[in-house]
């Protein structure tokens, strides 16, 4: 007899469960513990995230009504997810070595180039020489160059175009001049009055009107997220900055659909996958409302096109490491990952070594490989806007557009992103976000890991890093620009700038330098894991305590467990420990700590090692009374406590 098949209904054999009632459920499991405080999580950006979204979470929002590439863009400018992989190359000094490597590339896989140009060698021959075998009408191109050169150089690749692709459609060459005179006022501290920024914006545009795919105003956020900035907050300035472009080109009588035409988006990507994915799908929705109120005196077909946000997305420098370089990969595999699956027009990857090198070859292949990965194997290309519908997703998306829009409104009220600039108040504002970001690391509420979590205990660093380390103006890595990393000065910037400039710091550096001070020592320092008592509790908190002191770069000796405290002081002893850190159970630290400290003081004081105990037990005002001084657990600020150890060790 045949079985009988029953046809499975889920939306009749299953009642639909409520969102009061999944709350409720969620409620008796925390057992008593607040739901707010403990799954709702408050975000740097300002606003709440739930632990759940349901399809009813998606009512009201507005970021579901379009389809890809229909205004106002948020599910992307274009029918398909085609982005530009970019290699930056310098060419400040050598325009036929810069072009072999560029040809090199390009038949590797890259289908975008940057050229960043010395402004002293700039002319016809030299462009000439630096393009050739390149199809530029294939091919984009982007240069960075000083200001003051750029309308020089458009004129020259006009009149390079017309003589080498005679014939040829002038849309069909894209790319980009990076022109930024705001930039320039916050990472160099060079004072210019806002009819001298209009001024370079409408020259550069009026030099490159026959080219209307060249991007030649640029919006340099990426300057931001390198410092610090969270998504929210580097969306808000780099919408104001673009609006304030807007405003000054089309007030110097640029049309408006060209003025949109112009101006491109260099952003960051950071470190908080999901965020930046609604981070650049926000900036999408805003930025076509902001170029839709520039219509006057009609919302033409050429605006609304131009309303679409061009983006060239970089990997964060903030969050990269000496450290552990290697997890460099990581991170800044996530973050392109962030950028493809969000719809941005190009992606460059910062080689994982840029933090104690010039990137090698081998770091070069790597990341031109990793957005490869995405394209080749992992098809990220082929679907345009995955994010679409996600519950969760899509009211990150509007929580990001409404909180960048609050901030965006502050600015403007503020004066606009010029006079907030010019005031110093951008940089003020980025300098504050940063030491709290620091703060946060140095507390490890924000986890680096290498660096103030897990560290590889063995790791040297000192013999790799190069004098001549860091990547000059997210371009290349010559010493003719300002580094957001090594402070290297271009020459355009030798005279000293009455603004105050942005900061310049990775999340990391304060660890690194922490350690590295250590690995310079005389003498690495000894911390013995003095276990006893509670197995749990005395593994647990060796673990901690081990991964806790090698961040400094201490070389830490675990154990087993001993049977009694001299047993343990003993070893210590002989293991030359220079720190004794006892592992225990909160409850038998009242017995165990005053014993240890009692035979400790039996020692000479010169050879003393330092005494720590793991935890913060109730009878730590005891143990305080009696001179035990040093506490480690996860409330401790893990950066200033090592600093304190540090300055006690070395001295030694």
């Amino acid at each position: 007899m045949a079985e009988e098949k029953i046809p499975l209904n889920l939306s009749a054999d299953f009642a639909p469960v409520s969102a009061e009632t999944w709350k409720n459920k969620i409620i008796a499991d925390l057992k008593g513990a607040d739901f707010d405080k403990k799954l709702v999580w408050r975000t740097p950006e300002g606003f709440n995230v739930q632990p759940f979204y349901r399809r009813e979470d998606l009512k009201g929002l507005k970021t579901t009504d379009s389809a890809p590439g229909q205004f106002p863009y948020v599910r992307g400018t274009r029918e398909n997810n085609e982005w530009d992989i970019r290699q930056n190359i310098c060419a400040c000094q050598n325009a036929r070595k810069a072009n072999a490597k560029a040809l090199e590339v390009l038949n590797k896989g890259i289908n975008s180039i940057g050229f960043c140009l010395n402004k002293e060698k700039l002319n016809y021959h030299f462009i000439k020489v630096l393009l050739q075998d390149i199809r530029i009408d294939i091919i984009p191109v982007n240069f960075t160059i000083c200001a003051c050169k750029a309308p020089e150089l458009a004129n020259i690749l006009v009149r390079y175009i017309g003589r080498e692709y005679k014939g040829v459609d002038a849309r069909n060459f894209r790319g980009s001049i990076n022109v930024d005179p705001i930039k320039a006022m916050l990472i160099k501290g060079k004072p210019l009055s806002r009819e001298q920024v209009s001024a370079k914006i409408a020259a550069v545009v009026n030099a490159a009107k026959s080219l209307p795919n060249y991007r030649v105003v640029n919006v340099n956020s990426v300057v931001l997220n390198n410092s610090g900035a969270y998504a929210a907050q580097e969306l808000a300035y780099a919408l104001a900055w673009g609006a304030e472009y807007m405003t000054m080109l089309t007030e110097a009588g640029v049309p408006n659909y060209k003025a949109a035409n112009a101006i491109r988006f260099n952003m960051g990507i950071g470190g908080n996958y999901f965020m930046e994915i609604a981070k650049f799908r926000a900036g999408r929705l805003l930025w076509a409302k902001i170029i839709e109120a520039y219509k006057a005196p009609i919302f033409t077909a050429a605006l609304k096109n131009a309303a679409k946000m061009n983006v060239s997305a970089e990997t964060s420098k903030f969050n990269m490491t000496i450290f552990d370089a290697y997890v460099n990969l990581l991170r800044s595999q996530t973050e392109t990952m962030s950028a493809a699956l969000a719809g941005v027009d190009e992606i460059t990857v910062t080689p994982f070594d840029v933090t104690y090198e010039r990137p090698t070859d081998f770091a070069e292949r790597i990341a031109r490989n990793q957005q490869l990965l995405l394209k080749e194997e992992a098809h990220f290309d082929k679907i345009v806007d995955p994010a679409a519908g996600s519950y969760y997703l899509e009211n990150l998306t509007a929580s990001i557009a409404a909180e960048a829009w609050k901030q965006f409104l502050a600015i403007q009220e503020q004066g606009g992103m010029y006079q907030m600039v010019a005031e110093g108040k951008v940089q003020e504002h980025i300098a504050a976000n940063l030491k709290a970001r620091l703060q946060d690391v140095a507390k490890r509420k924000e986890v680096l890991l290498g660096s103030n979590q897990f560290p590889n205990f063995t790791e040297k660093a000192a013999k790799k890093i190069k004098a001549d380390a860091g990547a000059c103006s997210s371009i290349c890595n010559c010493k003719n620009q300002k580094s957001q990393i090594s402070n290297v000065k271009c020459d355009c910037s030798k005279a000293e700038g009455a603004l105050p400039t942005l900061p310049v710091a990775r999340a990391a550096e304060e660890f690194e330098t922490l350690r590295l001070e250590t690995e310079g020592a005389k003498r690495q320092p000894i911390a013995f894991m003095l276990t006893i008592g509670n197995l749990v509790m005395r593994i647990a908190r060796a673990q901690f305590s081990c991964n806790f002191l090698a961040c400094a770069g201490y070389k830490v000796i675990d154990n087993n467990g001993f049977k009694t405290v001299r047993e343990g002081i003993k070893a210590a002893k002989k293991a030359k420990a220079d720190i004794i850190v006892l592992c225990s159970s909160d409850d038998e630290y009242a017995d165990l700590a005053p014993k240890a400290w009692k035979i400790l003081q039996k020692m000479d004081e010169a050879k003393r090692p330092m005494f720590i105990v793991a935890g913060a037990p109730a009878c730590m005002p005891d143990l305080q009374a009696i001179g035990i001084e040093n506490f480690i657990h996860v409330r401790v600020n893990v950066l200033e406590t090592l600093k304190q150890f540090n300055q006690k060790l070395l001295k030694k």
